[in-house]
């Protein structure tokens, strides 16, 4: 039974709402529906990245001391109205809606301490927005074992079979942190976190310039990357584990660059990014023939550049290239899980998130 559901992503990058609709069964999909952004203000931003700094303390799930609760209350009213607005924008009507997929806010990511926490209230958005919504994806797989992350692979293989490619192919998605699918027939799915993704660029770009993020590359195209600090910072032992594995948006927070300008502290961490990338490829079963690319990176004409020099001779495309939406790819995954999720079906496995066993996933919160 086709279904037709709303997904919602907030990413690491901490810089909006992303809303999606699809019709999907929760195997293959039907059609894309319109996508909507609601940017977080300079506050929300600000709340949330205090939210990230405290969050480190945390001890429980549930618990939300000082500045989390407000964060949580402002991470839910900011997509209640992403809904809203996406909603009234559209014409869409509620009834015609079965399911939201809301992944919430990340602020704490520790799978070896079975710790996954994403702030969001659910129950209060689906009564906002009177809803269903399912919530709370990544919990049972990091219950069980499992890195908990990433968790667009399976929708990224019902998009990869429209493709009908030769060979395997690797679909990354480029936010906070990269992270890689791996497809190869039917068959074989693995997926992993590669390593940065925008975070660190996006960081230093604001220490340095103010600037939230490098736009479309310009600052990084200017410079050069230093080789000598990418090869240090690719001796740190997550690159050479095998996957699954999984980072949290902050831990190559330590790798900051000094003393450099703003236009080859760029390059150099865009070719961090790059060179993390193409790092995982030794890893694979087989060399990946073609890349799509995801995310906000996709939008980064260096970060292309240097992937297409580093993964050569496979191809190396952007995602809206082939019709897809590189910015609302994830939003519309937690609407395909979210389908998947009310039709109790896997959402994880051992080959993408290192779980025991294939893991449905999801809580749902009725309005």
């Amino acid at each position: 039974m086709m279904m037709t559901a709303i997904g919602l992503m907030s990413g690491t990058s901490l810089d909006g709402v992303d809303v999606a609709l699809i019709e999907t069964d929760g195997k293959r999909v039907r059609a894309f529906g319109p996508s909507g952004y609601r940017a977080y203000t300079e506050g929300e931003r600000g709340l949330l990245r205090q939210a990230l700094a405290e969050a480190v303390t945390l001890s429980t799930r549930e618990a939300r001391p000082g500045i989390l609760r407000e964060a949580e209350r402002a991470v839910t009213i900011a997509h209640a109205e992403a809904v809203a607005a996406f909603t009234a924008q559209h014409r869409i009507t509620r009834e015609n809606i079965d399911i939201v997929g809301f992944h919430g806010q990340t602020v704490l990511h520790r799978p070896a301490q079975k710790m996954t926490v994403q702030i969001g209230d659910a129950a209060a958005l689906a009564r906002s927005i009177h809803i269903p919504v399912m919530h709370d994806f990544r919990a049972a797989d990091v219950a069980a074992g499992g890195q908990g992350a990433p968790f667009v692979p399976v929708y990224h293989r019902a998009l990869a079979q429209s493709l009908e490619r030769e060979g395997p192919l690797a679909v990354v998605n480029i936010g906070g942190v990269s992270n890689i699918t791996y497809i190869d027939g039917a068959d074989t799915l693995i997926a992993c976190d590669t390593g940065p993704g925008n975070a660190l660029l996006d960081d230093f770009m604001f220490r340095v310039t103010g600037q939230p993020f490098d736009c479309e590359g310009r600052m990084a195209a200017q410079g050069a990357a230093d080789e000598a600090w990418v090869a240090r910072a690719l001796q740190q032992p997550f690159f050479a584990l095998p996957p699954p594995k999984s980072l949290d948006r902050n831990d190559f927070a330590s790798l900051e660059l000094h003393g450099v300008s703003p236009a080859d502290g760029a390059a150099t961490l865009t070719a961090f990014t790059a060179a993390a990338i193409a790092r995982i490829v030794p890893l694979l079963p087989k060399a990946p023939q073609s890349w799509i690319v995801a995310g906000g990176g996709a939008r980064n004409h260096t970060m292309l550049r240097m992937l297409r020099e580093r993964l050569a001779p496979a191809t190396v495309e952007a995602a809206d290239a082939l019709g897809w939406s590189a910015d609302a790819i994830e939003a519309q995954a937690f609407g395909f899980l979210a389908a998947r999720g009310l039709k109790g079906l896997p959402l994880s496995y051992p080959a993408t998130t290192g779980v025991p066993m294939p893991m449905t996933g999801g809580v749902i919160a009725r309005p």
